[in-house]
């Protein structure tokens, strides 16, 4: 059969190419791009034990094979459909790249599962968890100042790390972010970041850089920047000595700031714009955690109500 022999030369290939595709025309962050490259390197293997060779030799029956196999794996269904996501997209690129008539994976389907609803904190547990004093805890303005502007903000925590000094007007209350696919979106500070952010740039900042320059905001000592994994250890210390739930990430933040604007009335489309959504579907999870909202409103402007 042609095309389904031993080797990986032209699947390799074929799939770095749709990788520098997505990083270098679709945008995607390095971290989504690896993650692509995961899943469609196990996808690679599982075609050479089924001798195919060429990308225009797969077939439906070679996808299901694959996803029977990670079931089989015990793979849970979200990774099952993650995995699914990944193939799927190739092979719709693979079909535009070799003027196929349709793509291998156009009508495999797996059952999605449930959705999980975001955690949000309650005004309470937000109040204490930026206020509270950590025991032995060396940098309270800057750790202030970064879980004000999480929750003023809702920024994803690479936004936050990797924002800029000559990005923030703290005048006016606003910072322009770099997010996913590197589009930049205005967020508003809010008076409580804003006070936080002028503290720590005064006082704990000059002493982090130790006379050296950088442009980030949010620095370690000598002006190294801060990681992912050290935001995600002060927020669950921070978490510990105010007595909030366990669970609370810097996304908690992020899920908490959607939460409590649409709560407030802010309009689905608003809330979309700030968080960097480019799809409205992805932003309206959060009207499932919004209930008293949506009744009030109903209650306000149906005649029957």
């Amino acid at each position: 059969m042609a095309g389904r022999v031993a080797g990986t030369r032209g699947l390799d290939g074929s799939i770095d190419s749709y990788l520098d595709h997505l990083a270098t025309e679709r945008g995607l962050a390095k971290r989504s791009v690896e993650a692509y490259g995961r899943d469609l390197a196990a996808f690679a293997r599982a075609l050479v034990a089924r001798r195919v060779r060429s990308p225009t030799a797969i077939g439906a029956e070679d996808v299901r094979a694959h996803l029977a196999a990670l079931a089989d794996r015990g793979l849970s269904p979200r990774s099952q459909a993650r995995a699914l996501a990944a193939v799927r997209s190739y092979l719709k690129w693979v079909a535009r790249e070799h003027r196929l008539a349709t793509d291998a994976a156009a009508d495999v389907r797996i059952r999605r599962p449930p959705g999980r609803l975001p955690h949000a904190l309650g005004h309470a547990d937000v109040a204490r968890l930026v206020t509270v004093t950590v025991p032995g805890g060396r940098r309270p303005q800057r750790d202030r100042a970064l879980l004000e502007l999480l929750y003023a903000s809702g920024l994803r925590v690479s936004e936050a790390v990797a924002l800029e000094v000559h990005n923030v007007n703290l005048e006016a209350g606003y910072a322009t972010v770099l997010g996913k696919g590197g589009k930049e979106r205005v967020v508003p500070i809010g008076q409580h970041a804003r006070e936080a952010i002028i503290e720590y740039l005064g006082g704990e900042r000059p002493r982090l850089l130790r006379g050296r320059a950088s442009a980030l905001v949010f620095v370690r000592a000598g002006g190294r920047p801060l990681s992912r994994q050290t935001v995600w250890k002060l927020v669950r210390a921070r978490a510990r000595a105010a007595a909030v739930a366990c669970g609370v990430s810097p996304h908690t933040l992020r899920h908490t700031f959607a939460t409590h604007l649409l709560g407030g009335g802010a309009d689905l489309r608003v809330v979309q714009a700030l968080l960097g959504h480019a799809d409205i579907g992805t932003t309206q999870i959060y009207t499932h955690v919004a209930p008293e909202r949506l009744r009030a409103v109903h209650r306000r402007h149906h005649p029957r109500a």
